[in-house]
């Protein structure tokens, strides 16, 4: 078994879904009391949060760089970014270390490629829903992303930050989540990408009107195949 580094707390809430995800499935594979090899650096969330209103991806980036370092002097042969919007720094990890980093977007997008669609629904934070580096990313990878109109973007990313990550979930908030998903469907998208880790907490695929593609399940998956590899 090969050993995970992974780095969390961006939520907590979202770090112990890969963490469980990863481990039931390592076990469910091997049987007996088998569990995965992780190593886990925790990240204060309130100091990438406050990069984040500050928009100082550089210095985010610096700090996920040197915990992906510190991870990998452990021993840990990959890294996984527990966390989609942090992506956003994704080349700052990689460029500070020799191991892989499992990227969110690339096993997404091959996720809903194995399901013959190429457009699909994006909902996550503001800055995911917003930025290039989850849009182009998908789009090389030949899906095409739709994102819900500015207001319900400045909602959607209300509600993940100052609900979901503090593990809160009303169903005020999963109607308005539903609601937008409709208006996806509306305007041609064949899925939806669960964009932020927290929002499968909050909805399950079978309340939703169109295939859900739950990016950390995927990508807890992924990390996954790499640790038994």
């Amino acid at each position: 078994m090969k050993t995970l580094g992974m780095i969390g707390g961006m939520s907590p809430e979202s770090t112990v879904s890969y963490y469980h995800i990863i481990n039931r499935e390592v076990n469910r594979r091997l049987g007996g009391n088998h569990s995965a090899e992780i190593l886990l650096y925790s990240i204060d969330f309130e100091t990438i949060a406050a990069m984040q209103r500050a928009e100082d991806w550089r210095q985010a980036g610096e700090v996920l760089a040197a915990a992906a370092v510190k991870l990998a002097a452990m021993g840990a042969q990959a890294v996984v970014l527990a966390t989609n919007t942090m992506h956003k720094v994704a080349s700052a990890i990689e460029q500070a270390v020799d191991i892989p980093l499992i990227h969110v977007v690339d096993v997404t997008a091959e996720a809903v490629k194995r399901q013959g669609l190429n457009k699909v629904g994006l909902l996550g934070t503001r800055f995911t829903m917003n930025d290039d580096f989850y849009i182009e990313r998908a789009k090389a990878s030949g899906i095409e992303t739709i994102v819900p109109s500015e207001p319900d973007q400045e909602e959607i990313h209300r509600i993940i930050f100052e609900e979901l990550c503090l593990n809160r979930f009303t169903d005020s908030a999963k109607a308005y989540y539903l609601g937008v998903m409709e208006w996806l469907a509306e305007q041609g998208a064949q899925g939806i990408i669960f964009g932020c880790t927290e929002i499968g907490l909050l909805l399950s695929p079978q309340e939703c009107p169109l295939p859900v593609f739950d990016s950390a399940q995927i990508h807890a998956l992924a990390a996954v195949e790499f640790v038994l590899s």
